[in-house]
């Protein structure tokens, strides 16, 4: 996944973020505890959507007999894990101020500063990407430009999950996200001693 020229690539995009001061190292954190609870958000979210999703006492009690949120399972497992590398980044003082882009420039900021240099292992890395992947391929591109594209893509993935991927399938999804995101959760609160 993170072959050299990926991580050359990488490097090369944080000295040009720090550049155009996208990427600022700061001596005052100010908002761990804001991403922090943002993360713990997300995961009790999509623990809850879980449970919800999962079980038929909790759908009826609910008051939504055919509820399946394995699509939000998926999103906010993924929001928890970049809520954390946020977290991460402005523990050390790292600053990412980006309108376009956010996710990428997380990405690279996190591969930068804490897999080059060994502060992270690699295994949780590869996590928050794929994480990254699955999120984007489900929920849109963040990066379209044009309404028609976006029509076009949600048009395509709407076809995918109505008759392609049934809904076993669509549980494992959640569920491994799920489970990437409490573990990605768990490493980065022991790195940053929360």
């Amino acid at each position: 996944m993170l072959d050299e020229k990926r991580i050359a690539e990488i490097k090369r995009r944080v000295t040009n973020f720090i550049k155009e001061g996208i990427i600022k190292k700061e001596k005052e954190s100010k908002f761990v505890d804001f991403f922090l609870n943002n993360a713990k958000n997300s995961l009790d979210s999509a623990k809850l959507l879980f449970e919800v999703s999962t079980k038929n006492n909790l759908k009826n009690l609910t008051g939504f007999p055919n509820f399946n949120g394995f699509l939000w399972v998926i999103n906010s497992s993924y929001y928890s894990m970049f809520y954390m590398v946020r977290t991460l980044l402005e523990n050390e003082g790292i600053r990412i101020k980006a309108d376009l882009s956010i996710h990428a420039v997380t990405f690279d900021a996190l591969v930068h500063y804490f897999y080059i240099t060994g502060k992270l292992q690699k295994r949780l890395i590869e996590d928050f990407n794929e994480a990254k992947e699955e999120a984007s391929e489900m929920l849109g591109k963040e990066k379209a430009k044009e309404l028609i594209e976006d029509y076009f893509y949600e048009k395509n993935k709407r076809g995918t999950f109505t008759y392609e991927m049934g809904a076993i399938a669509m549980q494992n999804k959640a569920q491994t996200s799920l489970e990437r995101a409490k573990r990605f959760n768990e490493e980065i609160r022991k790195i940053i001693e929360i």
